[in-house]
């Protein structure tokens, strides 16, 4: 069983005001290691102050277990050395600046979500560095200077496996060694995390999804993965073959959503949580001319109206792939099927 995002910290007020209009909180089961203390998040470094700094830095699309090895090693290595641990994010995707493929970008987590998981990771501090093109123009040894040197004071410099920044992404492992003689900073390589014989990343785990291998992508993460919508007008079809359903739709467009086909999930609503079942996909048997992809939800033992509300959906099992039939009684009778076996797969996963 994959650990369910309950939320245990405040959630970032852009999301508070778009999403719950409360606090919902988060909890990864026992992989749970928030601080006692909250960690300080920075969205510039005027002001930015830490004690004999530990840093990392990366995208840490998807803060899945590949990351989760080179955070735990940081707060590790920061409580050893009597220091700090320093994240730095970088933020836009560096591809949405430098305008590279963008029509193919597709985002395991938007930044909200990216900063609550990180927050769970008991760090010192969070910095979310604005990536532009003043940044993107820097060599690797001109970003360690300006901005890990001068305005963090890094002490020891913590990266993964294959790890590449700078202009070009050409900074690799000698170049970092070479400045970290320069400038008396310690300079530590992770190997990569593995689970059998796959490395675990961000790339591995977007094809999964995509793919409709579900299971294996939440092993990746380490939790199950999970997308934030808004509940919009429908036709209410659903409701008149007896399975209402929630139309969503996910505003941040880079996004990742899963392929296509029905899933068993869970759901928040109003700070309460739901069993239920999601189809994406387009409809074949009610609209056969259909080109506009769907995400509609079902939940079990719900009759609430909850038209222009946010909702929380997480993603436990891949049931089967989208069907056409050729008639709506046939379909009725798979909702049925699908339902039967989304509350098994739910009630077991619960146990």
């Amino acid at each position: 069983m994959n650990p369910v995002i309950k939320w245990c910290t405040p959630v970032p007020a852009g999301l508070l005001t778009g999403v719950f209009n409360m606090i919902v909180f988060l909890y990864l089961c026992g992989n749970n290691q928030q601080s006692d203390r909250p960690v300080k998040v920075h969205t510039d470094l005027k002001q930015f102050n830490a004690r004999n700094p530990v840093v990392t830095i990366g995208v840490f699309d998807g803060v899945h277990k590949g990351h989760h090895r080179i955070l735990n090693r940081l707060v590790h290595k920061a409580n050893q050395e009597r220091g700090e641990s320093v994240v730095i994010t970088l933020w836009p995707h560096p591809r949405l600046v430098l305008k590279k493929d963008i029509d193919n970008l597709k985002l395991l987590n938007t930044l909200d979500e990216k900063e609550i998981l990180l927050e769970q990771k008991g760090l010192d501090h969070l910095v979310i560095l604005p990536f532009n093109q003043e940044v993107s123009n820097m060599s690797a040894c001109e970003f360690i200077e300006q901005i890990l040197v001068n305005k963090i004071g890094v002490q020891h410099l913590l990266i993964g496996h294959d790890h590449h920044f700078g202009k070009g992404r050409k900074g690799n492992f000698n170049d970092l060694k070479s400045c970290s003689v320069k400038y008396d900073f310690e300079l530590e390589r992770m190997e990569a995390e593995k689970i059998g014989e796959v490395k675990v990343s961000s790339t591995v785990i977007r094809s999964a999804l995509v793919d409709g291998r579900l299971e294996e992508a939440n092993e990746y993460l380490g939790y199950e993965y999970f997308m934030i919508g808004h509940v919009t007008g429908g036709h209410r079809i659903g409701k008149r073959i007896g399975f209402p359903t929630a139309n969503i739709e996910v505003s941040y467009p880079y996004k990742l959503i899963p392929g296509d086909g029905v899933y068993a999930i869970r759901a928040n609503v109003q700070g309460k949580w739901y069993h239920g079942m999601l189809n994406i996909g387009y409809r074949p048997t009610i609209d056969s001319h259909g080109h506009r992809k769907s995400i509609e939800a079902h939940l079990f033992d719900f009759n609430n109206d909850i038209y222009d509300h946010n909702i929380m959906i997480h993603f436990v099992k891949r049931i089967r792939d989208e069907q056409k039939f050729s008639h709506v009684d046939e379909l009725v009778e798979q909702l049925k099927k699908d339902k039967e076996r989304a509350r098994a797969i739910l009630q077991e996963d619960s146990r």
